[in-house]
């Protein structure tokens, strides 16, 4: 499912996901993108659903377009290095590096929106486990993609295998 801004396609995920749909931010391949580096993964067989789902809350998206086996994959947004004592998560262009012993962010870093300065001042020194979501904090997609990094290393930190 295609946007034509980083906030249609944040809010569609919020309400797909709250209505109970299994749906997936992805990056589209560059030749399908509409003005936005993010699109929704969804089940084909649900999209009359999530359509009218949309439709009733004022959620607008540019098309659904299928992938072709073999011809443009979705990109995965998130990546995860091993680092021995440190783990980074790259989520989009953003990434974020924590102690896997304690848990504490040690690091923040990439983008290129104004509110980047911020992020890393609130959650260096932070425990993953209390730091503040940067999604709350901000309206970029470089808080979407650090608050995409920091579930992945919470995940990870809990124990959970990687997305």
């Amino acid at each position: 499912m295609l946007f034509t801004d980083v906030q249609d396609a944040v809010r569609a995920d919020k309400v797909l996901k709250k209505a109970g749909y299994s749906v997936k931010l992805v990056a589209p391949p560059p030749k399908l993108r509409k003005g936005c580096d993010l699109a929704l993964e969804i089940n084909l067989v649900e999209q009359p659903g999530i359509e009218r789902l949309l439709e009733k809350t004022d959620v607008a998206y540019v098309n659904v377009a299928p992938i072709e086996t073999g011809t443009a994959e979705l990109l995965e947004i998130v990546k995860v290095t091993d680092f021995g004592n440190w783990m980074m998560v790259k989520a989009g262009n953003m990434k974020l590096a924590f102690d896997k012993r304690s848990g504490v962010i040690v690091n923040t870093s990439g983008g290129g929106c104004p509110d980047i300065p911020h992020f890393h001042s609130e959650l260096v020194g932070m425990l993953l486990t209390q730091a503040p979501r940067p999604v709350d904090m901000g309206f970029t997609l470089c808080a979407l993609m650090l608050d995409l990094a920091l579930e992945e290393c919470l995940t990870l930190y809990q124990g959970g295998k990687q997305s």
